[in-house]
């Protein structure tokens, strides 16, 4: 009798779990019989198209087919794929300028370049250098070089004027010369260059140029008494002026013309307002009030319900557009399409200076608002026959993926019931509690790696998404020379071949394999590094309380024992340290998951969707 019920005994049946991340999607290949299951590999690939829609095919087909060759197993042996029961999310992010520096009458300040020569402090009336032969006027002057002066002949002229008494004491110059003219002086004078539109700056008019030593930053001309000293402002135009120092502080160089009629202003723009609707009331706020302002009315307001931005703003654009974007590809109507969640954060964002001569730019305060969109289960139920069409099996939609992120990370060593995990993507931070009973909750909340990247690159300048990924992913260092580098740490890593070429005195990532990627832009390491880990802590740490706190019981983050990070943010090389570091204080044990003991971080949801196949199975 034993033998025969060994021979009916259901034949072991080759599952796939798969899950649809915001930026990679995941696969678990198994096999699964009456006794148990028995995990054979894992696979992973980029996320195609938006988070739960048809799109997403091609990267499902590219995770399990590598999850299959990892396992040794052919893909017509597959008998199940089961997917996580995710709605369609999408995130999107818009920044709301609440300020901005205006130069009007040709006024210029805060030119930085990156080679001034000379040093020092000069005040004078600007003159043109054709002028200097006939310039008999004793007054100081600042000479104004264009391009079509060649460097010998500029510092030739321009001692050649001292010669005859007049009293040089700075020069703006259109080409990349200061320090060329500068070495040629027999006494040094403040040098500013690179002045693209030097035929714009205003004649006869009085002006300061400032340089600082190497490694220091300019004094007087950051400082608004400093300002009112140099140009004899009264108490009513040092306040007026008080924008132009705010924009110099930290600068090396830096010009500042006085115009008669000019002006410039540092003026607040309208940036909206954005109104948030919960399920027993409505708020709205203006974005200028700040990032801490909105998130405390959201906090009011919750459960969120929806969200709508002014028409015609930064935030009223993005959240139609994240809407409508959703709507056209779930194919469910717009009115459906609601915001679930929102997150605010106080940034920077550096802009060109309106009437300035040489691109200047200053930092400009600003709000990054990040929104989520949540729409109905039905874009999964058609995302499910795409693939049963493309893979030739069955296709089912497996299980809620809070539920299934528990259940892998249930797998990690040194776990067990009541325990919460925080699932750090790209889009979305996920968290989900499990008591001792065995019930769930859980929350989803708006942004994660990827409003990370965006604002670096945007408090950095950086125009390339890649290299804020590489900011925001490795540790930096700086290359001292062609066999040196320091680490942000301090240390000093020596090497017995030459470095390359163009990381020479340069802030670099220290990628995989030994790889230096340059990071293009003038901040030090410090404040790059500065950048990098306050930028995590106002979307990783602030998202992780919050999430934390919808899932706690009574909202209370002292009743959690345990905190199992998941993701592929959770792979970060700070970001765990620093969530840790934030919910120490509450007492809780905060870690990196290891999924099954053996996949870090990642399978979490493929793997709790084959362990809950496997249970119903058994039940069944």
């Amino acid at each position: 009798m034993g033998s025969l019920k060994e021979s009916e005994a259901p034949a072991a049946r080759l599952v796939a779990g798969v899950d649809i991340g915001n930026s990679t999607t995941e696969a678990c290949i198994a096999e699964v019989d009456g006794q148990g299951v028995r995990y054979l590999g894992g696979g992973i690939a980029r996320t195609s198209g938006i988070k739960g829609t048809t799109r997403n095919v091609q990267g499902v087909l590219e995770a399990v087919t590598g999850a299959l060759a990892r396992a040794g197993r052919p893909l017509s042996a597959l008998d199940t794929v089961l997917l996580n029961e995710a709605t369609p999310v999408i995130s999107g992010m818009a920044m709301e300028t609440l300020t901005e520096t205006v130069i009007t009458e040709s006024t210029m300040i805060g030119h930085d370049p990156a080679t001034p020569g000379g040093l020092g402090l000069g005040v004078g009336v600007t003159v043109p250098f054709s002028a200097l032969g006939e310039r008999a006027d004793p007054a100081p002057v600042i000479v104004v070089i264009p391009g079509d002066v060649d460097y010998e002949d500029a510092a030739r002229g321009l001692e050649a004027a001292r010669a005859r008494g007049v009293v040089v004491r700075g020069a703006m110059v259109q080409r990349d010369d200061a320090r060329l003219i500068g070495n040629r002086l027999g006494q040094p004078i403040p040098i500013v260059d690179e002045i693209a539109l030097i035929d714009r700056v205003p004649l006869g008019m009085q002006a300061a140029v400032e340089v600082a030593p190497p490694g220091h930053t300019i004094r007087e001309l950051s400082n608004p008494y400093g300002l009112a000293t140099l140009f004899g402002l009264s108490a009513e135009e040092t306040r007026l002026a008080a924008p132009i120092s705010r924009a110099l502080v930290g600068s090396r160089s830096a010009v500042v013309i006085r115009t008669p009629a000019g002006d410039i202003t540092d003026r607040r723009i309208p940036a909206g307002s954005l109104e948030l609707i919960g399920e027993r009331t409505r708020q709205t706020i203006d974005v200028t009030e700040g990032a801490e302002a909105i998130m405390r009315l959201l906090r009011r307001v919750q459960p969120l319900q929806d969200a709508v931005g002014a028409p015609g703003t930064n935030v009223g654009g993005m959240l139609a557009r994240v809407r409508d974007t959703m709507a056209e590809l779930t194919g469910d109507p717009p009115e459906t399409v609601h915001i679930r969640d929102v997150l605010a954060v106080d940034t920077f964002v550096p802009r060109e200076v309106r009437g300035g001569l040489a691109g200047e730019f200053a930092l400009e305060s600003a709000v990054a608002l990040a929104a989520m969109v949540r729409t109905r289960h039905g874009a999964m139920a058609r995302l499910a026959e795409a693939l049963t069409r493309e893979l030739g099996c069955d296709v089912r939609v497996g299980g809620v993926e809070a539920d299934m992120a528990l259940k892998g990370a249930l797998t990690t060593p040194g776990t067990e019931r009541p325990v919460a995990v925080l699932d750090l993507g790209g889009g979305s931070t996920d968290a989900a509690l499990i008591n001792a009973q065995g019930e769930v909750r859980t929350t989803h909340v708006s942004g994660a790696g990827d409003l990370v990247t965006r604002l670096i690159a945007s408090e950095l300048g950086l125009e390339d998404e890649e290299t804020a990924e590489n900011v925001k992913r490795y540790p930096l260092a700086k290359v001292e020379s062609l066999f040196q580098l320091r680490l942000e740490n301090g240390q000093v890593s020596f090497f017995d071949s030459p470095l390359p070429a163009e990381t020479f005195a340069r802030v670099v990532a220290l990628k995989e394999h030994g790889v230096l990627a340059p990071v293009p832009c003038r901040h030090p390491l410090e404040k790059i590094r500065q950048i990098r880990r306050d930028a995590k802590r106002r979307v990783f740490v602030v998202n992780a309380l919050r999430a934390l706190e919808q899932v706690a019981p009574g909202g209370n983050l002292r009743r959690l024992d345990f905190v199992v990070l998941l993701g592929g943010s959770s792979l970060d090389f700070e970001i765990p340290e620093l969530i840790a570091e934030a919910t120490a204080e509450y007492g809780i044990v905060c870690g990196t998951g290891n999924v099954r003991g053996t996949e870090g971080p990642r399978n979490a949801v493929a793997t709790g969707l084959v362990a809950a196949h496997a249970e119903q199975s058994r039940e069944g």
